[in-house]
């Protein structure tokens, strides 16, 4: 059989890439300034990672569900799934971002306190306000929204590539649905939907920076602010890329460690 082009290559990019981060992590270490810019722009890696992870996490959730909603037997559900998907994809982050937190909440909070009127009325609840939707939430229901459509493709095509004779097979057998999907459906569609998984995930880490626009302080916001105040963009920025850049280099190693793991178990 033969072999993928560019399997068993020197890594060459990632000695380029160690080498750039050697360079900065070198600077950080030794300058006091970028020491202090670090020290701030790390109190945001918190915030990225809980937006990324709580957001994918319900990203693949909802993308699974729109992923079976398109593959339903009924038409209803599949051309729901289909406007979902295209509409979201049509989007920009930034505008579904902003739409989220300035339209959308503002919206549904309306919509809580009419349909709470009477209990309001009665003293059981009292009158709830946008400003108790917290913005974080706002940012990670807008990231969820915006990459559950792109998850719900990977997903669709995960399950549309395991052979519908193994399907038939368990079928035949008398697994139900839930058999068929747990047991035969979904351990094949992972080793498909997993590089693509993959890079959305990669890509979330670097699109949560976008939460910065709605002041929420992760580690894009800690960085904007420190250098607003000092007027150290360079050094500061430097310090954010190279924070990502980390970040973004040992997931990206972690998925190709796994994807070649799950290569060898076929």
């Amino acid at each position: 059989m033969r072999r993928p082009a560019g399997e068993g290559d020197f890594p060459w990019w990632l000695v380029l890439a160690l080498g750039i981060g050697a360079v900065l992590g070198w600077q950080i270490a030794t300058s006091g300034l970028y020491r202090e810019i670090f020290a701030i722009v790390v109190r945001g890696a918190g915030i990225t990672v809980f937006v990324t992870v709580v957001a994918f996490a319900l990203a693949t959730l909802l993308g699974l569900l729109i992923a079976l909603a398109a593959l339903s037997r009924f038409a209803a559900l599949r051309q729901a799934a289909r406007f979902y998907v295209e509409v979201i994809r049509g989007v920009p982050m930034l505008v579904l971002l902003f739409y989220v937190a300035f339209v959308a909440a503002p919206g549904l909070v309306w919509l809580a306190n009419l349909l709470l009127t009477w209990p309001r009325e009665a003293g059981l609840v009292g009158e709830l306000r946008v400003r108790d939707v917290s913005l974080l939430w706002r940012a990670i229901i807008a990231l969820t929204i915006g990459y559950s459509a792109f998850i719900a493709e990977v997903f669709r095509a995960g399950i549309l590539a395991v052979d519908p004779g193994q399907i038939e097979a368990a079928e035949a057998l008398g697994l139900s649905p839930w058999q068929r999907f747990r047991l035969i459906v979904l351990p094949q569609a992972i080793r498909v939907i997993l590089p693509p998984l993959g890079n959305d995930f990669v890509a979330m880490v670097k699109d949560s920076s976008l939460v910065s626009v709605l002041g929420v302080a992760d580690i894009t916001q800690m960085g904007k602010v420190y250098a607003a105040g000092s007027f150290r963009f360079f050094e500061t920025y430097n310090v954010v890329a190279y924070t990502y850049l980390v970040m973004v280099i040992g997931l990206s190693l972690a998925l190709r460690a796994l994807e070649r793991r799950l290569g060898r178990g076929r």
